[in-house]
């Protein structure tokens, strides 16, 4: 485990839900120089902005956790800008570093890399090896795209460029917003304005049925932490050239149905649960298998009902803010 906290440590994106987490996270440790800039300050998909920041600052470390996200609806409405932007930004980014002798980079990938009907749970070689799922498939492309990326730069410069790949996260700055948002967001809003509204029933899309891994952000940050740490040899040992990413999850599923009745619980709901089983229910499973990561010495802590209480509580807190 290699810790220098007087090392230059650059987050990019770190208004979003997971670099917040990870400036949290390294901030704890005792981390004493950590980079941060804002769309305002520094226009990631513009590469002359980024070549011209990186070589003004010293930077020993990065995490990129900078990335164009949306739920399904947004993905099927702006495919082109998801790949376009999630390409430009990785790719600057990644670029810049090697250029500016940066030796050591974290990305943040997503786990719809992987195929739309790849076995369960997914491994990491189930990557390239079926069809993606197309409502979110310019979004996987460039995510995939990150993950040669720094493969690339590791085999032809000597770089030391690793990758997670988070299951679905939840957690404070999510985004709450009623017709963006993802599933975790969006339920514990629509039972907290029930709660608020007297309103007696809660319908959910779908049968219940399907099955989900939910991640809590202050663990992604964690995990990506504790992957950046690794010493090299460690990580070469459990990874490969050209298939080198790793899962970060908890191994662990639930269905639909039952995150309902927990965030039901979370927020004091007393009323009734409904499904419309007439909508569709999508992929019958998503799990990651999380052992290489495990093998490496790490994992989830922070189960699924405290997460979710913490998650509501920042909510509770923030929900003027918690865009839309």
């Amino acid at each position: 485990m290699s810790r220098e906290f007087n090392q230059t440590v650059f987050v990019a994106g770190h208004r979003g839900m997971v670099g917040s987490a990870i400036v949290r996270r390294l901030q704890t440790l005792g981390y004493r120089s950590i980079f941060c800039a804002g769309r305002d300050e520094l226009d990631l998909m513009d590469q002359r902005a980024v070549r011209a920041y990186f070589a003004e600052n010293r930077i020993d470390q990065v995490y990129l956790a900078a990335a164009k996200v949306g739920g399904i609806h947004a993905n099927n409405t702006f495919p082109a800008d998801f790949i376009y932007d999630n390409l430009m930004i990785e790719a600057n980014v990644i670029h810049a570093a090697h250029h500016s002798d940066v030796q050591r980079l974290l990305f943040l990938g997503s786990s719809c890399i992987y195929p739309k009907h790849a076995t369960q749970p997914m491994k990491e070689d189930a990557l390239l090896s079926g069809t993606l799922e197309s409502t979110n498939e310019p979004y996987a492309i460039a995510k995939i795209a990150g993950i040669k990326l720094c493969e690339s730069y590791n085999r032809q410069h000597g770089r030391d460029y690793r990758s997670v790949m988070p299951t679905n996260l939840y957690g404070p700055h999510d985004n709450y917003h009623p017709d963006n948002s993802h599933v975790i967001p969006a339920l514990l809003r629509r039972f907290h304005d029930a709660v608020d509204q007297s309103v007696e029933e809660v319908a959910i899309w779908g049968s219940g049925k399907p099955m989900r891994e939910f991640l809590h952000v202050d663990d992604m940050a964690a995990a990506s932490v504790h992957v950046m740490e690794l010493d090299g040899e460690v990580y070469k040992a459990n990874t490969q050239p050209m298939l080198s990413h790793i899962n970060v999850g908890t191994g662990i599923d639930c269905t639909i149905r039952e995150l309902a009745e927990t965030i039901a619980k979370v927020t004091g709901f007393k009323g009734t649960l409904s499904f419309d089983a007439s909508k569709p229910d999508g992929t019958a499973r998503k799990l990651m298998d999380v052992s290489r990561l495990e093998s490496m010495g790490w994992k989830a802590s922070i189960e699924l009902e405290d997460g979710l209480r913490d998650a509501y509580q920042w909510f509770v807190a923030n929900r003027l803010d918690a865009r839309g």
